[in-house]
């Protein structure tokens, strides 16, 4: 099964999130939105981050997922690549994070990500649909 697939959009950009169960969907919408962002073959795995985030349900826990994804990329400066989510209710999500501090040199950035946004969002039993403000 692909992890994810790259949506057109207007003005902005989406993906629709692929997994067999909800854990793999967020973990595959958040390589999804990294590799939108960049090249992750060149990233690797050297350091991680425990991240702990609560929505008021599934769709909400979905998008602070991501942007608390952003935060962490713009304010550690670093890129994502692995993405391991750990627990996972309707309203709570803990997960570790894997990546490394930017490297000018080696990673190179198509396009800055600003939020993930509710506009056209839709979670399903085996996928997700979201758009990025960029």
């Amino acid at each position: 099964m692909r992890r994810f697939e790259s949506l057109d959009h207007p003005s902005d950009i989406g993906i629709i999130a692929y997994g067999k169960n909800r854990k793999e969907i967020f973990e595959n919408a958040a390589y999804g939105m990294f590799s939108l962002m960049a090249d992750l073959s060149r990233a690797e795995n050297r350091q991680s981050i425990e991240i702990k985030v609560k929505g008021n349900d599934p769709e909400s826990l979905l998008i602070n997922w991501l942007n608390e994804l952003i935060y962490h990329e713009d304010a550690q400066k670093m890129i994502f690549c692995e993405f391991k989510v750990k627990k996972l209710t309707d309203s709570e999500l803990e997960a570790v994070i894997y990546g490394e501090k930017i490297d000018p040199a080696r990673h190179l950035f198509s396009r800055p990500i600003k939020a993930a946004t509710y506009n056209q969002l839709r979670l399903k039993e085996n996928q997700a649909k979201i758009v990025f403000d960029v």
